[in-house]
């Protein structure tokens, strides 16, 4: 009986976990596009509507919002699922929602898009390349000694000549190799448990670039 009674009462007490909060989609602007102010006539700046998706098991959302030329990012929290920031024009901009919950500490970030905010420019600066792997703090070595680095790249105008692809275990990479635009992958000789370090600039046929900043990875 006792033991009867212990387990109902470990039961009454029981409390369900509180579950992290979901990931948003975001929906505009939209990913690698030159967006459609709301309202232009101010000065050096649009309004941009920013929208995004309910996420689950959450109770308010963190806009960031990062200039991409000068690196500075203007954050706001809402509850809503959309918000009017004034963005400076003839810019590149990224964007993310972070969704938060008020019961648990740990946070939930949605994909990074990127978005040019119109101004009287005659040409895009092209967005930084999106890099696909390695996307996280380690990467494999294959049987060839070898690590595969990938990325993607997008450009307004369409005109991208070129990737400088820098590549080292220093920091600052040095240039390792330039790839032509149609060419979005390259490998690099690596050795076990060794940090490195890479980067990569994009090249249109205007001069104007764009830099990923640096990233790192251990070699496994």
């Amino acid at each position: 009986m006792n033991i009867l009674i212990c387990c109902m009462l470990l039961i009454g007490c029981k409390k369900d976990n509180p579950s992290p909060p979901g990931q948003v989609a975001l929906i505009s602007p939209t990913k690698n596009s030159e967006c459609s102010p709301v309202d232009s006539s101010t000065g050096n700046t649009n309004s941009v509507q920013f929208e995004w998706q309910a996420s689950s098991n959450t109770d308010s959302y963190k806009v960031q919002i990062e200039n991409l030329n000068t690196g500075v990012t203007q954050t706001m929290t809402t509850a809503s699922l959309s918000v009017v920031v004034p963005v400076t024009k003839g810019t590149p901009f990224s964007w993310a929602v972070i969704s938060e919950n008020t019961k648990v500490t740990e946070t939930t970030m949605s994909e990074k898009w990127f978005f040019f905010s119109p101004g009287s420019e005659s040409s895009h600066t092209p967005f930084p390349a999106e890099v696909l792997s390695p996307n996280g703090p380690k990467a494999f070595i294959d049987d060839n000694g070898e690590v595969t680095l990938n990325w993607q790249g997008s450009d307004i105008d369409g005109d991208i000549e070129g990737y400088d692809i820098y590549y080292s275990t220093t920091n600052p990479p040095n240039l390792f190799e330039s790839k032509a635009a149609n060419e979005t992958s390259t490998k690099a000789a690596a050795i076990t448990n060794t940090d490195y370090f890479w980067k990569i600039i994009t090249k249109d046929s205007k001069g104007n670039t764009s830099d990923t900043g640096v990233l790192a990875f251990k070699a496994i």
